[in-house]
């Protein structure tokens, strides 16, 4: 069993939870993911590290309620606990001193992206981040940021909070005004990924980004994550989840990614929200 020492609402859907794991918090890496199981029997679920402390020998990960599992999640309180939290699964990010890098995060996104920021960070690295969200509500861990960032720059669709439009406006304004990055990392929803690398690859700026957005299993057996990287077939949670943007092949990921709406919304009917 693995205590929840704190749980905090980030947003109307999104959560933070701190568990004591002291096997995971000893050995993760930003880009490392977790799989936990609520209760016994319950559904095991893939959630990326937001981050971690080895000292008091806890993990932070960050959830979206959007269905039966996270629901099931969202339940427990501070002191409760989880059956079961393994890892850290997943290949770890390849983080090495450059000058300057950039990181981009569509609302949960941000969650992974923190880790990885926060190690350029102490290895006296310049690092700005780009924070996108739907409204000024659903734009996440903007002051966590600000603690171990240079800049931060907010995009929302309707203009509650910083620019108003998405991520690839402040980053095209960004690089139009000179600014000069060695590597950009995207981590959010597919299409939001896909335009950051339209912006990025013209322009030849190494581009990274985390394909745990379409992670179902977490350990390679379902299928589900596989994914076309420089034409061959990679899966998310084994060989990732961080790729080499120029070679996703982003257009396939999202066709595939929408394939089973109509059974998704016949189990939305059936049991009053989505598998996860």
């Amino acid at each position: 069993m693995y205590k929840i020492i704190k749980k905090k609402k980030l947003n109307s859907t999104v959560e933070q939870m701190i568990i004591h794991a002291p096997h995971v918090s000893t050995k993760c890496e930003p880009g490392q993911f977790i799989i936990l199981c609520t209760n016994e029997n319950s559904e095991r679920i893939p959630l990326t590290i937001q981050d971690y402390d080895r000292e008091k020998g806890t993990v932070s990960i960050i959830y979206q309620v959007v269905g039966y599992s996270t629901q099931e999640l969202s339940k427990k309180e501070e002191g409760d606990t989880i059956a079961h939290f393994a890892g850290p699964l997943g290949l770890e990010s390849n983080i090495h001193k450059k000058k300057r890098v950039l990181g981009i995060g569509g609302g949960v996104g941000a969650a992974p992206l923190y880790p990885q920021i926060k190690k350029f960070k102490e290895l006296g690295v310049e690092c700005d981040v780009i924070l996108g969200g739907r409204s000024e509500e659903f734009v996440i861990l903007e002051e966590e940021f600000k603690g171990i960032s240079d800049h931060v720059y907010c995009a929302t669709n309707d203009g509650s909070k910083g620019t108003q439009g998405f991520v690839t406006d402040i980053l095209k304004d960004l690089l139009q005004k000179g600014n000069i990055y060695d590597e950009v990392i995207a981590i959010g929803p597919l299409i939001m990924m896909k335009a950051v690398v339209d912006v990025t690859k013209p322009l030849d700026i190494k581009t990274m980004v985390s394909l745990n957005p379409i992670m179902i299993d977490g350990t390679g057996m379902c299928g589900c994550c596989r994914v076309t990287v420089d034409g061959k077939t990679k899966f998310a949670c084994i060989d990732g989840p961080d790729f080499d943007g120029y070679n996703v092949d982003f257009d396939e990921a999202m066709k595939r990614q929408s394939m089973y709406k109509k059974e998704e919304a016949h189990i939305c009917n059936l049991t009053g929200g989505v598998r996860q």
